[in-house]
């Protein structure tokens, strides 16, 4: 592609009716798709793009493909959720892209060839560099960077095969490339926030380098990330383990891990507006928080025991707000924990994925709250730690809570534990979010948020 790339894109309208069987079966069995549980009845286009021609030896489909479910028991039927494909197509996969591989399709202007997830080869994956470097614009598509850093060529790609909820490529340790998997149409704050700050010149988060969004009938999907890559960096959730599973403390990580955090808050409050909570704003805040601690008691059995006790964390807040107590909102990461946060080599560390919960909508992630929210997180995420490895090491996590929030006042933020009511309400609703989810999801982890409850639904806490 030469520089600022522009043309139309055009792809045969029975591409995605050919395609249909193959990704029924697929679809279902990806990490990141978010409709588990409920089969998949068909599926409707929103963008189609050719990327690379289909008579070639290699041909490349952009896909943006709206999936439809029936709606679970009770809930009224909704549109289904839109998701970004990479579709790659050749006459034959090479041993190497077994793993990537839908299918073999069967008619259609792709019959008699077989379609796999392309971000595994790294054909298409230098496709994608090159769009950004070049800023292409293709039908829909639009390839955007920032002008003041380098993309260079000859980077080798490779696809990160852990587990996420979304997808990602490294460029040869220079860049990593997070394609978002289930998009929305809106301002997403993963792009949003990390250009925020910096502008801020705040260094705790990797500046995006690159962007692609699609703009379709007026509206603008933000589709993936392009950032640099931070060598040699520890993923805070098993940098933590490596210590516990060693016998380790992880109180000075975990200090320094809360002036990173405040660095962030105070940077992100400087960037964007922030707002006063009242009585007006709590009450609903409280309810909310109540209405799950009550379906998800409802749900789960054995939180109904603890459910009183819990149930006061919010009253408590709700009570505090009728008295004339006010709190500062603002923009946040959304979904901090030990995962979210990478430690470079030279031990700084740095917050990535400001997507926050995905299954949310965007609207209520994209709005301010009490910066107390990341810190209940980020604890919560210290407690999973310690109950991940066999024997544990009893007292960790309660050493690592209190690190986290001395570092976080010495950053010049204020001490979450100066604010207990808050911290306790913000700490409950996240234990009682993870008590459905286990239930759910992981049936054996469910023990973990269950010791939370329990200290959460104490009676002498305040």
């Amino acid at each position: 592609m030469s520089e600022a790339v522009t043309r139309t894109a055009t792809t045969d309208p029975g591409l995605l009716a050919s395609l249909d069987p193959l990704l029924r079966e697929w679809l279902p069995r990806q990490r990141w798709f978010a409709g588990k549980g409920r089969p998949v009845t068909g599926f409707s286009p929103v963008a189609a793009t050719e990327l690379l021609p289909a008579h070639g030896s290699l041909g490349l489909y952009h896909l943006l493909v709206r999936a439809h479910q029936p709606p679970t028991l009770g809930a009224p039927a909704q549109p289904g959720d839109c998701y970004q494909l990479l579709i790659g197509a050749r006459e034959a996969l090479p041993p190497r892209l077994a793993p990537a591989l839908i299918g073999h399709v069967t008619q259609g202007p792709l019959a008699g060839r077989t379609v796999y997830e392309a971000l595994y080869d790294p054909r298409p994956a230098d496709v994608l560099l090159e769009a950004l470097r070049s800023q292409a614009r293709i039908g829909g598509l639009r390839f955007e960077r920032d002008r003041s850093q380098e993309i260079r060529t000859g980077l080798v790609p490779r696809v990160m095969t852990a587990e996420q909820s979304n997808s990602s490529v490294v460029y040869g340790d220079t860049f990593i490339l997070k394609l978002l998997r289930r998009v929305v149409p809106g301002t997403n704050p993963d792009l949003e926030l990390p250009l925020a700050l910096a502008r801020e010149g705040c260094a705790r988060v990797p500046a995006p380098t690159a962007w692609l969004r699609a703009e379709l009938s007026g509206e603008s999907y933000v589709l993936g990330v392009l950032q640099p890559f931070v060598q040699g960096a520890s993923d805070g959730w098993e940098l933590a383990l490596r210590e516990l599973a060693k016998g380790e403390d992880f109180v000075a990580e975990a200090r320094a891990l809360g002036r990173a955090t405040a660095e962030v808050h105070t940077a992100l409050a400087r960037a964007l507006p922030t707002v006063t909570l009242g009585h007006a704003q709590l009450r609903p805040m409280a309810d909310g928080m109540i209405e799950r601690l009550d379906a998800t008691a409802q749900a789960v059995p054995a939180l109904r025991p603890y459910a009183p006790g819990l149930r006061t964390a919010f009253e408590a807040l709700a009570d505090l707000a009728a008295e004339g107590q006010t709190w500062t909102a603002q923009r946040i990461h959304g979904d901090l924990h030990l995962g979210q946060c990478l430690r470079s080599p030279s031990g700084a560390w740095s917050l990535i994925d400001f997507e926050g919960e995905p299954a949310r909508p965007l609207t209520e992630r994209r709005m301010p709250q009490p910066t107390v929210r990341d810190v209940a997180g980020m604890l919560r995420s210290f407690d999973y730690a310690e109950h991940s490895v066999s024997p544990s090491v009893p007292g960790w996590a309660d050493a690592c809570r209190a690190a986290y929030c001395t570092g976080y006042a010495e950053a010049g933020a204020r001490d979450p534990r100066t604010d207990p009511v808050l911290l306790r309400a913000y700490e409950t609703d996240k234990a009682v979010y993870e008590v459905l989810y286990e239930a759910r999801q992981r049936p054996d982890w469910l023990p973990v948020p269950l010791s939370a409850v329990r200290r959460l639904a104490a009676p002498d806490l305040s």
